[in-house]
């Protein structure tokens, strides 16, 4: 569940010190408890007031005139420098029980990015020092001032780095409005001076920061590159504080977002932890309650599945007629209530509701082949009644379009596990009442005395058990219709095709196989949790190893559209069909080798919106019999299976992130490889950005065709990144050779920005054992 925490303003801790009450020891103390009676969950408060302020800009800011310099005055700022202490009037929270619970926030106008290098340092001083208080005071997160300044991020990111080396334990946060940085540009600034004294810094901070832009609901004309800014600030920021998983965000709600947010769907793959909303960014409706316009609403309502902290801000200024503060929170627990993720979390049955505790941990797949499943693994399958429901439809319709005979019919069941299928095909024999038999396989010796139990109490002379591995077993006659369920997260990551080989076998030529083909998909994915996961493991094989996950905070980058040499969002790489047709045999029946079943898949995605490529998502979808199947294909499982939940997505990580620039390509290469051992996959990803570029018809008419996507273009081009838009373009002087007359054209090409490693080449970090 989301947490709702209110906001202490300066203003309202001035005012409650002004009239104490003698019920409380402290100011702090009754304000944190009239908050929990107004049914705030917790309380954001700011570490330091005005006083702390002014003192750091005397000390730290140098007068204009350089004759009103004062050697005392420097002498103190020095002082501070070397061993940095506050005084007690400069502190809202001095003790354990006003911090308890509570998210601090600390001095918003510190300037961590200043144009300035001595205000910069000064800042960095600054901000250690507020965060080493609140280390002493056990606080658990602390919001950082936002950044504001695009060209000297980096410097703010350093800055934040050292901090995070130096202060254990605690987390970080870092404010950032959702786009529209002037949200937090200063002012009034304070002139610089023109050559800023090293030992008393320099003067940029003004006194506070601008209200917010837009209380109306109507949505300014904003461009991509807009909406992308913070969002590069904040890809700065991450990147050089290496992705630590104590740094997160708060993200600042306060500028109008747009009713289609295809856009901003790059925050839910990062981690916001706290989502910041001022009064000012609701309007009132129709009974004059606060709400929020409509894009915000459907933004909170998406994000509402990362459970974050609402922090409301001003809701006792009188913003809105009706309601009066009780409003604000009451209205953010409607839309939770009223998400869609929260309400399929709630229901159950639904894959949302199973999946809970599962959100984004990385699973390994199972071994099958190699394993005997425990009897847990086992009922967790069998808790799937779409799944059985599926296969049970399937056997039935198979069962009554088989041509009419007055021999019975055999089915066999290869896999069986505790018998579920067993059951679910007797059911379809009934309900087709048709004569036939089953024959069930299974390698594992501990299930095979459960369904010898089941044999007995259930089963009777309707099936014979068979105990072995269906690849080298022989049955004593040959069956009509095979039924196994051998799927994985990515149709054949358990060993299908490889085990099918062999049970195929016992089908008559012209039977029938359930399920009888299935597809493999991927997209490319976004997410800094699941990356830090991989990451958090030093071994270089966690990094080239797939795993099942139940994907949550993640955000799929490919967009449907592009130029016309990109697929869809969600691609198939390869299908695998049964029976196989044209493959050698052994005088056993079985493939002389396992090359057949190798695949490789070349994609090309469209990247509409700037993101970081963290790894790739794995979907399957199968067909049991004609229109029946199984799907977890995110566009299609609710047409196909809907509430299936016997698998989660499958995921290729990525060892490091890949940035993908706004409206670029990304070529994708997968690759499942084998032996007579082992099955395994390999992956590796580019990305371009097509670029229009002048060509001479002459040349194109003797330019090979290869060259269509090149890496060196005559020209030099303006960057990909979206933060050198204002750097003109450099053009190479040299001059390109022109026929007299001769006149030229554009033409698109890619220009590769990026690319990965191949990802576990040879099999060296993970594979499947045959």
């Amino acid at each position: 569940m989301a947490t709702v925490a209110g906001h202490l303003s300066l203003d309202d801790i001035a005012s409650a010190d002004a009239d104490r009450d003698p019920n409380f020891e402290t100011p702090i103390l009754r304000l944190l408890s009239d908050s929990k009676t107004k049914g705030y969950d917790t309380v954001c408060i700011p570490l330091t007031n005005e006083k702390w302020r002014v003192r750091w800009k005397k000390m730290c800011l140098s007068p204009e005139d350089e004759a009103e310099k004062d050697e005392s005055a420097e002498r103190i700022s020095e002082a501070w420098r070397s061993n940095p202490v506050f005084l007690r009037e400069e502190i809202n929270v001095t003790r354990l029980d006003e911090a308890e619970n509570t998210i601090v926030m600390l001095s918003d106008w510190l300037e961590l990015d200043s144009p300035d290098e001595w205000v910069r340092c000064d800042a960095e001083t600054a901000l250690m020092q507020e965060l080493a208080y609140a280390s002493y005071l056990n606080v658990s997160v602390a919001i950082l001032p936002p950044p504001r300044n695009r060209t000297h991020v980096p410097s703010y990111a350093r800055a934040i780095h050292a901090c995070l080396d130096k202060i254990p334990f605690m987390h970080f946060s870092v404010r950032v409005p959702v786009y529209d940085p002037a949200v937090f540009q200063l002012v009034s600034p304070t002139p610089r001076p023109a050559s800023p004294s090293p030992s008393i810094g320099a003067s940029s901070v003004a006194s506070g920061f601008s209200a917010s832009s837009s209380k109306s609901t109507g949505f300014p004309h904003t461009t991509e590159e807009e909406f992308n800014t913070t969002w590069e600030m904040w890809d700065v920021i991450r990147t050089i504080c290496e992705s630590n998983p104590r740094l997160s965000l708060t993200l600042d709600l306060t500028p109008p977002l747009p009713l289609t947010a295809g856009v901003l769907d790059k925050w839910f793959a990062e981690p916001t932890k706290q989502i910041f909303l001022p009064a000012s960014t609701f309007i009132a409706n129709a009974k004059s309650y606060p709400v929020l316009p409509k894009g915000t609403q459907s933004f909170i309502r998406e994000i509402m599945k990362l459970q974050p902290t609402v922090i409301l801000s001003g809701t006792n200024t009188g913003q809105h007629i009706r309601g009066g503060e009780r409003a604000y929170s009451q209205y953010i627990k409607h839309l939770e209530k009223t998400s869609p993720a929260v309400q399929a979390m709630k229901k159950l049955g639904t894959v949302e509701n199973f999946s809970i505790g599962y959100h984004d941990y990385l699973q390994a797949p199972l071994q099958p082949l190699a394993d005997n499943l425990q009897s847990t693994t086992y009922q967790t399958f069998e808790m799937d009644p779409v799944k059985y429901a599926n296969y049970e439809e399937a056997t039935f319709r198979a069962l009554l379009e088989w041509p009419k005979t007055d021999d019975r019919i055999l089915l066999c069941v290869a896999g069986a596990g505790r018998g579920p299928l067993v059951a679910r095909a007797l059911k379809a024999i009934s309900r087709a009442n048709q004569k036939a038999f089953i024959h069930v396989v299974e390698k594992n010796p501990n299930a095979f005395v459960t369904l010898q139990e089941r044999q007995k109490t259930e089963w009777g002379d309707q099936v014979q058990l068979h105990f072995g591995d269906m690849r080298t077993l022989g049955l004593p006659e040959k069956v009509d219709i095979l039924i196994t369920e051998l799927l994985g997260s990515f149709g054949d990551n358990e060993l299908s095709p490889e085990c099918l080989d062999g049970a195929v076998r016992f089908l008559k030529p012209h039977g029938i196989s359930i399920p009888s083909s299935y597809t493999a998909h991927i997209a490319p994915l976004s997410s800094t949790k699941l990356f830090n996961e991989v990451r958090g493991h030093e071994d270089l094989k966690k990094s080239e190893t797939p795993y099942v996950v139940m994907f949550n905070a993640v955000n799929i980058l490919s967009g449907e559209g592009g130029d016309g040499n990109t697929g869809p969002r969600i691609q198939e790489c390869w299908e695998f069909a049964h029976p196989v047709k044209g493959v050698v045999l052994n005088e056993r029946g079985l493939p002389v080798t396992n090359s057949h079943n190798s695949r490789f898949a070349d994609l090309n995605f469209h990247i509409p919106h700037a993101g970081v490529l963290h790894g790739l998502a794995g979907y399957f979808e199968a067909v049991l019999y004609k229109n029946i199947g199984l799907s977890i294909h995110p566009q299609r499982k609710d047409y196909i299976s809907k509430d299936s939940i016997s698998w989660f997505p499958i995921y290729f990580p990525l060892r490091d992130p890949l940035y993908l620039p706004g409206n670029s390509e990304l070529h994708v290469s997968v690759w499942r490889l084998t032996d007579q051992q082992r099955v395994w996959y390999e992956w590796y990803a580019e990305a371009f950005l097509p670029v229009m570029m002048p060509v001479m018809d002459w040349a194109v008419d003797r330019a090979p065709a290869s060259l269509s996507a090149i890496s060196t273009p005559q020209l030099i081009t303006p960057s990909p990144t979206i933060d050198a838009l204002d750097v003109p373009p450099v053009v190479n002087k040299t001059e390109i050779p022109r026929a007299p007359n001769e006149s030229s054209r554009t033409e698109t090409r890619l220009v590769k920005v990026g690319q990965t490693a191949l990802h576990n080449p040879g099999g060296r970090s993970s594979w499947i054992k045959l």
